[in-house]
């Protein structure tokens, strides 16, 4: 399973394409709604040994306006050698298909947005050749959704805003009005999003949030998540099975043994050392056969 919010925060609009004219509007920039969308291929590989991949690409038609090049780039960190490589994307989309390109830069921290935002000179102080300006989608500047009609009205936005949020003090109101939403959502519109803000929530401590609401504001959900929350709480109880019976026996448990108890993903290899724990005289001994090997 991919869980990387890189993922998430680029692919959504691949799966909402028509996102983009809302994240604009809220960027305070006019763009028309798009009347079609093309998912391009992302390869940017030139012949040479040298492969460039932009995120997400797409087409962008409209009613009124010229076509656009959409590329789409999550970005986790500041890297002072990506506005050089986003500055090749541009040029390289332009040579391509001969189309104006654009670039919406994803970020899930204020530091990291602020600096995409910045606008990027290249060439001789004197007479910069070229400059180059993203549109950055971040916590700086997408809406915090906390009330269900607001996330009602449009929940690819909700969706990018619950991602891009992620450490938000009001993250748990912010997902809980997703669920509120999605309990009453079409299952081929809500089951993307869920696994899609799963992804993007990566390893936040707004993770375990969203896989608690999704296993009890909506019971229906079947996919990946449900079935790893189900798993993950049955090997929690086996590890605590575990140590309920060394703790029975009256058998020191050290710090080292109990996180490795604990942190056992895998189901048969608790059930030996369960009914290791029952006879071993100390608790590292309930390890003994991977010690061997």
């Amino acid at each position: 399973m991919v869980s990387s919010p890189h993922e998430a925060m680029h692919r959504i609009f691949q799966d909402h394409p028509g996102l983009f004219s809302r994240v604009s509007e809220v960027l305070g920039i006019d763009f028309a709604p798009p009347t079609s969308v093309t998912v391009l291929p992302t390869d940017l590989t030139e012949v040479r040994p040298l492969e460039r991949r932009v995120d997400t690409l797409l087409r962008l038609e409209t009613e009124d306006d010229e076509p656009l090049l959409l590329a789409v780039e999550a970005q986790g960190k500041k890297d002072p050698d990506k506005p050089a490589s986003w500055a090749y994307y541009a040029s390289y989309l332009l040579t391509k298909y001969r189309i104006q390109p654009l670039l919406l830069v994803v970020c899930q921290d204020r530091a990291t947005a602020e600096w995409a935002a910045c606008p990027v000179h290249f060439g001789p102080r004197q007479w910069p050749l070229l400059t180059l300006r993203p549109l950055v989608a971040g916590p700086h500047n997408m809406p915090v959704l906390t009330d269900p009609a607001e996330v009602r009205k449009d929940l690819a936005l909700a969706t990018l805003s619950a991602i891009t949020h992620v450490s938000h003090p009001d993250i748990g109101a912010i997902l809980k009005a997703v669920t509120t939403v999605l309990r009453d959502t079409p299952h081929p519109i809500a089951d993307p999003i869920v696994e899609l803000i799963a992804q993007g929530l990566g390893k936040h401590p707004a993770a375990e949030m969203w896989r608690n609401l999704v296993a009890v504001d909506l019971s229906f959900y079947k996919s990946y998540i449900s079935e790893e929350i189900r798993a993950e709480g049955e090997m929690r109880r086996a590890a605590k099975d575990v140590l309920t019976v060394l703790n029975a026996r009256g058998i020191h448990v050290p710090h080292q043994v109990r996180e490795r108890i604990t942190n056992c993903d895998d189901p048969e290899l608790l059930d030996q050392w369960l009914i290791r724990a029952a006879t071993v005289p100390a608790a590292e001994e309930i390890f003994s056969d991977e010690q061997d090997e």
